[in-house]
């Protein structure tokens, strides 16, 4: 999957707003511009070298998931084997994994059927989000 590939699978989705600053694309549920579901991030910028996005053809797609999605994803890693710029391979984000964000470095083959599946989970995590906040 490149880019323009994940912006229409997301666009796709049910009310999803897009947004472009910082050098990333945030992709919102509805009118909740809190915290993004999903984001795309292109190139390096001074406080986010970790995934050496300069290289050519290189971006990093992040996405918050439920915390049983998470820990599967990322069950075993330790931050001493976790190796940011490995491409096509699902880590724990460097800044988010807290709050249940993972990120693949050009998501291919098999890993591109699970990252659809992952951003619909996401979708529907914010959608939920969004939908509590306003009853």
């Amino acid at each position: 999957m490149n880019p323009a590939e994940i912006d229409s699978f997301l666009m796709g989705l049910e009310d999803v707003q897009r947004e472009e600053n910082f050098g990333y694309v945030f992709y919102f549920a509805g009118d909740d511009r809190r915290w993004p579901f999903a984001t795309i991030a292109e190139s390096d910028n001074e406080y986010d070298k970790v995934s050496n996005l300069s290289r050519e053809g290189v971006f990093r797609l992040n996405i918050g998931v439920s915390p049983s999605t998470f820990r599967r994803l990322t069950a075993g890693l330790t931050e001493e084997r976790i190796d940011y710029t490995e491409l096509n391979r699902f880590l724990p984000h460097p800044e988010y994994a807290r709050q249940n964000f993972v990120c693949i470095l050009n998501p291919a083959g098999e890993n591109a059927e699970i990252t659809k599946r992952l951003l619909a989970e996401a979708h529907g995590i914010a959608k939920e989000r969004l939908r509590c906040k306003e009853t």
